[in-house]
């Protein structure tokens, strides 16, 4: 039956994609209209998305000939010269008579679909940065070049129009929504690409967002590269001086509250479900640029939990496992914690990994975060699909009890992540006393049913930065973190220290080390009780 459903996907792909490079398909999206170029956006709205150099280029400086004829470049330096993101770190004074040569040469090789350079994401990105860049792509030339222009734009607009619902990468269809609702800005067609564009907005919203406004996969990464599409989206509307949507406005505020709540309330990068350290900063002053201000006080949102004073900020991953079709990026790290002492990381989750799939799935895996490891299993059951380890088995949190006052601090979960396989519940307690600075932390293995003896594990890792010593009764290890002191101590297990990897660059991995707790489960209800205490 695989073998035969595979046989039928492989020649259902190979007729499609003689159909899309047939001549039919290209009189298809050959079918426009006459409209000028009206709208002319300003770059500086897309200064949150892309990476300017502070220097800039000019396009005298670039050898024009090697750039197409170089048949040598990889696949990464191919996507950054299609999409033409690199004209945004042109020069102004650079000529427009040479950008808008080179620009007739890549429609010349390119004016009829190729898998390659008309790969969606592509596309996409290609429309908004030759209409962003129209005062080197498009101003002071002559009409058969606008006219060439302006065909090969809605040409490519009508390519995503025809393939944004097969398109599978979510984030990749809010690009080229953008870029469809772009396109209806720029030449005013309200009837084809800004009707389109704008109820497809509509449906991603209320596909990939839950009730609350934050991302169905939980993913911190994904919320803010909604948040600045959704932004730019609405920046271009108010330029144009079109009448803003409301369900726009309405999903900006939800996933400002998100936004709030996880990054701008906090001095550092949580590493929870695909996030790395990213750096807002920019992104910060940007909001504040265009006038936009969210705020939420709250100590729950889209699944975390965060309790914080002045000096310690306390979060949790105390939600459910997304829907499998979301769990691309999603980790198995469930009531695992970060604490972060006077904006320094002192416990941390590892990161997130996604070029290389063994790294991904290793940094998806429990191991690589701050809780409970069974069996050297994890709570969720990973399985590999398209290249991509998905979450296959949910995991539901079944308990929640949050006590915060000044003096006391109290979190308690627990989940069914071990369940099925072995008859468990794993429930976390976290306790804080903001005047002793002291963490009291209990995690309890509670058996549903009587089953044989298997050991755990619990880890607490560290970023690389971090400096570890064991003390010579090896009953308790020493953190040292910049200039702060604290003390980790287990008296009943076995404690030590293990090397691991930390993912919290952006396509890099370095060694850091984790405290882990060791031992054997054989009763009833296992209480593993541990300290943390600045000294």
């Amino acid at each position: 039956m695989i073998f035969i459903n595979r046989f039928i996907f492989g020649f259902y792909n190979q007729i499609r994609k003689f159909y899309l490079n047939s001549n039919i398909y290209d009189k298809k999206i050959s079918r426009i209209n006459s409209n000028e170029l009206i709208y002319k956006p300003s770059p500086h709205l897309l200064s949150s998305l892309i990476k300017y150099h502070q220097k800039k280029f000019k396009i005298e400086d670039f050898s024009l000939d090697e750039i197409w004829n170089n048949q040598n470049i990889n696949n990464k330096e191919f996507k950054n010269l299609n999409s033409f993101n690199w004209f945004f770190s042109l020069d102004l004074k650079s000529s427009k008579k040479t950008v808008q040569s080179i620009i007739s040469r890549w429609i010349m090789n390119n004016k009829k679909y190729n898998d390659k350079s008309w790969n969606f994401d592509l596309t996409a990105k290609r429309i908004i940065s030759w209409l962003s860049n129209h005062h080197l792509t498009y101003d002071e030339s002559d009409q058969n070049f606008k006219n060439s222009f302006n065909t090969i734009i809605k040409k490519q607009a009508n390519h995503l129009i025809n393939e944004i619902n097969k398109s599978k990468i979510i984030d990749d269809k809010l690009i080229g929504c953008a870029s469809i609702i772009l396109v209806g800005l720029c030449y005013h067609d309200n009837k084809k690409y800004l009707a389109f564009g704008t109820l497809l907005l509509k449906k991603i919203t209320k596909f990939t967002l839950d009730n609350s406004g934050f991302p169905k996969s939980r993913s911190i990464k994904q919320l803010t590269f909604y948040l600045k599409y959704f932004v730019l989206i609405r920046e271009w509307f108010k330029e144009s001086q079109n009448i803003i949507p409301e369900h726009i406005d309405e999903t900006i505020y939800y996933l400002g509250q998100g936004y709030s709540f996880l990054c701008q309330n906090n001095k550092t990068d949580f590493l929870f479900n695909g996030n790395n350290e990213s750096k807002n900063n920019d992104f910060d002053n940007y909001l504040r640029k265009f006038g936009y201000k969210f705020k939420n006080e709250n100590n729950e949102f889209g699944g975390y939990t965060i309790l914080q004073n002045k000096k310690i900020c306390l979060i949790i991953d105390s939600g459910s496992s997304p829907e499998f079709k979301f769990t691309k990026d999603y980790q198995s790290g469930t009531l695992s914690f970060e604490i972060i002492s006077n904006g320094k990381k002192l416990i941390s989750n590892c990161g997130y990994s996604k070029r290389n799939i063994e790294l991904n799935r290793l940094s998806k895996s429990t191991a690589a975060h701050s809780t409970l490891i069974i069996d050297d299993n994890s709570s969720c059951k990973l399985t590999k699909i398209e290249g991509s380890w998905m979450t296959k088995k949910s995991i539901k949190v079944i308990k929640k009890n949050i006590i915060f006052e000044k003096d006391y601090w109290k979190a308690n979960f627990s989940h069914d992540g071990y369940l099925k396989k072995y008859n468990s519940i794993h429930e976390r307690l976290i306790e804080f006393y903001p005047q002793e600075m002291k963490f009291i932390g209990l995690d309890k293995i509670i058996k549903k049913k009587t089953n044989n003896n298997y050991k755990f594990d619990i880890r607490f890792h560290l970023t690389p930065n971090v400096k570890l010593m064991k003390t010579q009764d090896n009953k308790s290890i020493l953190i040292e973190l910049d200039d702060e002191g604290w003390k980790f101590t287990c008296d009943n297990y076995d404690i030590n220290i293990d090397n691991g990897l930390y993912f919290g660059n952006k396509n890099l991995y370095t060694e850091n080390q984790n405290i882990f707790i060791a031992g054997i489960s054989n009763s009833q209800e296992e209480n593993i009780k541990w300290e943390i205490k600045k000294i």
